[in-house]
């Protein structure tokens, strides 16, 4: 018979373990042996006492003997791999390759035979906590990096781009984000890829204008072993390395030239050459680029390449300046204070009414980046609450 264990740390670092067997002195059993362990024990006597336990609570762990009455151990192991994540340990007294195979293959972690070697179990458990404890913080990355590239906003503006997010996303269409310094424009370029079917492949931010003009085509495209003095090894570009995945050039309106005429290649052909190198290496990128210049004017002045532009600009998504969507400060504030306090182990400040008033009549020619920066400024410098007066005196001069 198989038994699951699920093992879940609470507050006090406690493990919870349930173990399912049909069998009560299996359960006793396995209960001393894991309690004596400092584990937290719960136990099913069968897979439909298991699986609404399952329903109600949160384990790390899971054992069950295949042969139960009603539903076997590989049907509940199925049910339980529909309802969560929780690693499964396969426990029977009736083992042979063809079931251990089967077990492993619908998602069991591991299997185990009887009379049960009390090391193997106890190894077993502890690598299962170890995969739980990595599944979970991985969770808690993904979270914490979503909630920083997250749009904040309910103004009609900002619902508008969402939208057209929305639709654009799942597509290959190439995009041009418009807009000023500190909009939000690489968050919308996050938000692309994070809503796309690109999104576990990697997103490769490239910001053109941070970059040596006679260092660009490298970054882009890569090198060879001496091609140039300072290439000691061959080295893989940006487009490489987001292959299959998406390429973010930022500031792409103050790309050199001759790295444009290699970019629309690249686009146009979906293969690059290295610097130094003959062989076309063959590339799947979904290129997204943002800029703040007025790329008409930069073709007009033939600092910036027309064919490129219409290359690029499949979809174009502006984002509006803050001075455009003032009734989204409120919640741009709340989501910085939470930001900030979490991140630098600030109290958690708020910001009464006129001190929103006083900041909607501010300028903001450095929109969203401006508006973080005098958020912490004030969350730093002043008491609680956040008042009109401490508004006014701390961004007097910004």
């Amino acid at each position: 018979m198989i038994s699951f264990f699920v093992i879940k740390a609470n507050l006090m670092d406690s493990q919870k373990i349930l173990i399912i067997d049909d069998e009560a002195p299996i359960r006793h059993a396995l209960r001393d042996i894991l309690e004596y362990e400092n584990y937290h024990i719960e136990e099913a006597s069968n897979a439909t006492e298991a699986l609404s336990m399952l329903n109600k609570e949160k384990f790390n762990t899971i054992i069950s003997d295949i042969k139960m009455p009603n539903m076997d151990g590989i049907e509940l192991l199925e049910k339980v791999k529909e309802i969560c994540e929780t690693p499964v340990i396969m426990i029977t007294g009736h083992g042979d390759i063809e079931t251990a195979v089967e077990t492993i293959k619908k998602g069991a972690f591991d299997y185990i035979t009887k009379p049960l070697d009390l090391n193997r179990l106890l190894v077993s458990v502890r690598n299962a906590q170890d995969k739980q404890h990595l599944i979970n913080e991985t969770k808690k990355l993904k979270k914490k990096i979503s909630k920083r590239f997250d749009i904040i906003g309910e103004s009609p503006a900002i619902r508008q781009l969402k939208d057209i997010i929305e639709k654009v996303a799942p597509t290959n269409a190439r995009v041009l984000i418009t807009g000023e310094n500190g909009t939000g424009k690489e968050l919308v370029a996050h938000w692309l890829h994070e809503k796309s079917d690109r999104s576990s492949q990697a997103f490769i931010e490239v910001n053109c204008a941070a970059i040596p003009s006679e260092l660009i085509e490298s970054e882009l495209f890569g090198h060879e072993k001496g091609s140039f003095t300072s290439a000691v090894k061959q080295r893989k570009g940006n487009f490489e390395l987001a292959d299959n995945g998406t390429l973010f050039l930022d500031e792409i309106g103050d790309m050199s030239l001759s790295a444009q005429a290699k970019v629309l290649r690249a686009l146009q052909e979906n293969k690059i050459t290295r610097v130094g190198g003959e062989k076309d290496i063959h590339v799947n990128v979904r290129v997204i680029a943002a800029t703040n210049k007025n790329l008409h004017y930069e073709i007009e002045n033939r600092t910036f390449r027309e064919d490129l532009y219409h290359r690029i600009n499949v979809i174009n998504l502006h984002v509006p300046p803050l001075r455009e969507r003032l009734d989204d400060i409120p919640l741009l504030v709340e989501h910085f204070t939470h930001i900030i306090s979490e991140n630098q182990g600030m109290p958690l400040r708020t910001f009464n009414k006129d001190a929103y008033e006083v900041l909607k009549k501010l300028p903001w020619k450095g929109n969203i980046r401006e508006l973080h920066n005098i958020v912490e400024r004030l969350m730093i410098l002043c008491d609680n609450p956040i008042t009109g007066a401490d508004v006014t005196k701390y961004t007097r001069h910004s």
